[in-house]
Formats: structure tokens, C-alpha cells, sequence
């Protein structure tokens, strides 16, 4: 962790510093708003009230922001202006954070594994930018990588004060953060499950089955949902996963020594209410994930599962067998009929999605129409890439530059290449395709060392990770799932895994010291 030498004294600190008068600026501060929500009708003013609480809980505590971006976020594609609710309360989340440093009169930035590849890539990232068609463009992609890289340091920090000084109390502050991940997924989830089933009605070409509607959420697209509901139902089954050796842990199932009675004793005696938690938010999530009708979200929820069956046992050949007879029954199952139809054909029609070739001359109908509008945006980006083979074409500016790539047939830029490596490849070139490859190689390893390490639930979170990491990589294949701010989950999720590797005892030591010094000013 580094430390950054204290500031001089400034009005600034003596506003924000503990003084007598504090409690008249509340007074006043709440008569401001009581004064507020008398004038306005009831529909704005509950509102009003709720981010007037959320905002002086930031002031507090900077996670409690954090907290309502990660709740708000997915609102992003519903809302208009500037900033929308997740940008907003991640800013005023961030502001507090550094309000806090400000009023100890030092600021502490984390030592974290994973900040240096992120730092390297973003920075090569905006290199790239340099000489792009489009500045804006280019900004607004960078901003979303630099909230990820601040998010995870946030995260870091504030955690880690959290667990230093509620260690004698049993309180758990990662506990806390993994509600908040999985309160913003399961409310999401539910709108889907709506969608689908109950509302009744929906987007025409949103329908499916014949009755269905594609779940979407407030995403307006089924594709990124199901991308975004992987993060919750991945995690949560490496979660699940985690508790299942309790069972084995509690009984000795060893032939010529398992007492049943004693195994019902045992079993009594465990706490499964965290059990049923995660297994029902579990369940919930997979069902949005199955309601999207994503193909790229199902494939990469299938990746996830077979990620998380290979790591599950200690010794991964173990894994290897579980995964193969997993797959010989999934097999076997679809050759009976117990795999719907339909379901089966749309998993298998997803090499359409793969293809390569020119599409130029291709016969565009109704069925063929999405899978040769994605192919053309794929050689757009190829054709980028080979013109700016280093650097591309500028980061974020797939967009602007397609104009001068566009086939005869698909004039109008779908904002991204549908493929985020070929993206990545026209953007930034091969260097910066290369970074990002590095990137993810350090967040992939930085986990299974962590899964390596862990026991308990612990084990269960990082296993859930390396799910989420697998279905996201998965899913670029056919998408670009750092939209709608999910990269303030992205950014939250890379929090936790610091967090997780072996529980950070230098950080925890030093925001140990970082208190004391806090309380001597």
C-alpha cells in the first residue's frame, strides 16, 4: 500500500473535521429537505428522500454508494442525461472516498495484484486514442476502464478497514459486498422472469415458442442481460458448490464407517440457511440466464459450469472425469429427447455465429439476416486491422471508422463488431489486443491461486469467480458485454478478488496502522 505524505491544513479539512458545530449543519441540512419535500408531490418526493439518505450513508461510508451503483446501474439504458443513477452514485461514491483521505490528511492506494495489468492496459489503450476519428468515442471507453480499475481499489481499501476493525465482532464486510452483487442481479432477475412469462406480451421479434417473450430487463437487449445474469448465477453456483463438502466434512462416508444417525446429528447442527440463500438466488438467476434465449449467454454459461466442475475437486483430474461423465449424460440426454428441441437447436445453430468468409455476396433473408449482419460487422473489423495492424484505429472508435469499411448491404455501425476480440483487434491493434490478453491471463491465474489456497465458503467465492471470468470470455465471442455499466460490477467483482487472495494480511496490517495514525490526528 502506498502511502501519500500528508496535505497542509485547508479550509477543507477544517469543514469536514469533527468539531461541535457538526450537528447544526444536520439540523440545518435536514430542514433544507424537509422544507423540499413539502413542496413536491408524494411520487417525487419519496424518491427525493430515498437519495438524500443514500447520498449522507456515502458521506459515512463510501461502499454505501458503491452499494446503490451496483443496485442502479442496469438503469443506465432506461435513463437519459449526463449521468445516469450508477454513474452518479459511483461518482459521489468515489468523491467520498477521497473525502475521507483528505480529512485524515493521508491517502492510501492499495497494492493489488491485478492493478498494474489493468493500469497497462489502459494506458495502451489510450495511446490508441491519439490519432482516433473520434475523441468522445475513445474518452467515454477509457472512462469505463479507469472506474473498474478505481472501483477495485475502493473495494480494497474500505473493506479492509471494515475487517480490521470489526474483527471481534464476527461481522463479515465481504459478506456485505456479495449482497449488494447479488441484489442487483436477482432484481434484474425477477424483471426478466416477468418478461418471459407473466407480463404477456413484448417486442415481436422478441418472441419465442410461440407465447414466450425474451427476457430483457431494463438492458433492452436479451443478449447483454443473459451476459449480465451470468455474473450472478455463475457466482452463485461456485458459492453453492463451496458448501456442498459440509456433507462430506460432517458424515465419515468411508465404506465400513458411515453412521447414519450420526450423520442426521451432524446435520442438525449446521447452519443452512446460507445454503438456501444461495441455492434459491442461484436458481433464480439461471432462470433469467434460460429466459434471455441468448445463445452466446447460454454457451458461456455452459463454459462457466464446466470451469467450475474441472476446479471443483482438489485435484483436477478429478474434475476431468466429473466433467467427462457430466458430458457423456448431457450427451446421452439429448439423444433420448430429454433435452428440448428447441432448446437443442438453438445451442447447436451457434456455429452459424462463427464463421468466417465474405458475406458480400451472400442472399440476405429473414433466417439468415442476424447471422450475415454479424459476419459483416467481423470483416469491418478485420479490414481496420489490417489497415491499422499495431494500434488500430483508435479505442472505442469501432463506431466512427466504420463508415469507411461498411459492406454495400449493412451501411449503419451496430456500435461494436459483435466479436470483442475482433473489436479490441480494429481498435487497438495487436498491441493492445495483446494487453488485454495479458490482463485476463493474470486475472484467470491470480484466481485459480486463490482457489488453490482457499477452504470453506472462501473456496466457493473464488471458484464462482473463475466461473464469471469463463463466461465473459466465452461471451465476447459473439458480443460486448462491457455496456449498461456492468463494468461497475466487473470493477466490484475484481475487488473481491483481492480480497480473496490469502485475505490480504499486509493490506489488513496497514490499515491497522492507517487507523491508529487517523485517531492520533
Amino acid at each position: 500500500m502506498q502511502e501519500i505524505r500528508p496535505f497542509p491544513r485547508t479550509f477543507f479539512h477544517r469543514l469536514v473535521s469533527h468539531s461541535p458545530w457538526q450537528p447544526a449543519w444536520f439540523v440545518l441540512l435536514a430542514l433544507l429537505v424537509g422544507g423540499v419535500l413539502a413542496v413536491l408531490p408524494p411520487a417525487q418526493s419519496g424518491p427525493l428522500l430515498l437519495r438524500t439518505a443514500v447520498l449522507l450513508l456515502t458521506l459515512i461510508e463510501p461502499m454505501a454508494g458503491l452499494f446503490a451503483a451496483l443496485l442502479t446501474g442496469p438503469l443506465g439504458a432506461t435513463e437519459t442525461g449526463l449521468l445516469d443513477s450508477g454513474q452518479f452514485y459511483l461518482l459521489f461514491s468515489l468523491l467520498a472516498w477521497l473525502a475521507h483521505g483528505l480529512r485524515q490528511r493521508r491517502l492510501f492506494i492499495p497494492r493489488t495484484f491485478l492493478a498494474v495489468p489493468l493500469a497497462l492496459f489502459t494506458g495502451i489503450a489510450a495511446i490508441t486514442v491519439v490519432d482516433a476519428p473520434s475523441y468522445n468515442f475513445g474518452l467515454k471507453e477509457l472512462l469505463k476502464w479507469g472506474e473498474m480499475l478505481a472501483i477495485m481499489l475502493l473495494v480494497v481499501d474500505r473493506v479492509s478497514i471494515w475487517q480490521e476493525r470489526r474483527r471481534n465482532s464476527g461481522m463479515k464486510p465481504i459478506i456485505w459486498l456479495l449482497v449488494a452483487l447479488f441484489a442487483a442481479g436477482l432484481s434484474q432477475a425477477a424483471l426478466g422472469i416477468y418478461q418471459f412469462g407473466l407480463r404477456g406480451d413484448g417486442p415481436e421479434h422478441f418472441l419465442v415458442l410461440g407465447q414466450f417473450y425474451r427476457a430483457y430487463g431494463t438492458f433492452n437487449q436479451p443478449n447483454p442481460y443473459g451476459g449480465f445474469m451470468n455474473l450472478t448465477a455463475v457466482l452463485g453456483l461456485g458459492i453453492f458448490l463451496g458448501y456442498l463438502p459440509i456433507i462430506w466434512e460432517i458424515g465419515d462416508w468411508r465404506l465400513g464407517r458411515f453412521n447414519l444417525q450420526s450423520l442426521i446429528s451432524n446435520l442438525r447442527s449446521v447452519n443452512w440457511l446460507p445454503v438456501f440463500v444461495v441455492g434459491s438466488a442461484t436458481a433464480v438467476a439461471l432462470m433469467a440466464v434460460i429466459f434471455s434465449w441468448s445463445r452466446g449467454a447460454w454457451l458461456s454459461l455452459g463454459a462457466a459450469a464446466a470451469m467450475l466442475v474441472l476446479f471443483w475437486p482438489r485435484k483436477v483430474w478429478h474434475g476431468a472425469l466429473l466433467l467427462a461423465v457430466g458430458a457423456g449424460l448431457l450427451l446421452g440426454g439429448s439423444q433420448v429427447g430429454l433435452v428440448p428441441a428447441s432448446v437443442t437447436e438453438r445451442i447447436t445453430s451457434f456455429s452459424e455465429d462463427l464463421r468466417f468468409g465474405d458475406v458480400r455476396g451472400e442472399d440476405i433473408t429473414d433466417e439468415n439476416y442476424a447471422v450475415l449482419e454479424r459476419l459483416a460487422h467481423w470483416q469491418a473489423a478485420l479490414g481496420m486491422a489490417q489497415d491499422q495492424p499495431w494500434l488500430g484505429v483508435g479505442f472505442g472508435n469501432y463506431e466512427p471508422a466504420y463508415a469507411d469499411y461498411a459492406l454495400l448491404n449493412w451501411p449503419y455501425p451496430l456500435g461494436h463488431a459483435h466479436n470483442y476480440y475482433l473489436n479490441l483487434l480494429a481498435e487497438t491493434g495487436l498491441v493492445g489486443l495483446l494487453a488485454y490478453v495479458g490482463l485476463w491471463t493474470a486475472v484467470f491465474w491470480q484466481t485459480i491461486r486463490v482457489i488453490r489456497r482457499s477452504d470453506g465458503w472462501r473456496r466457493g467465492v473464488a471458484l464462482g469467480l473463475l466461473g464469471v471470468w469463463t463466461a465473459l470470455t466465452v461471451h465476447h465471442l459473439v458480443d460486448k458485454l462491457y455496456v449498461n455499466n456492468i463494468y461497475i460490477q466487473l470493477g466490484a467483482l475484481f475487488g473481491l478478488l483481492q480480497l480473496l487472495d490469502n485475505e490480504h494480511p499486509q493490506i489488513a496490517q496497514l490499515a491497522q496502522i492507517k487507523t491508529t495514525k487517523a485517531k492520533n490526528l
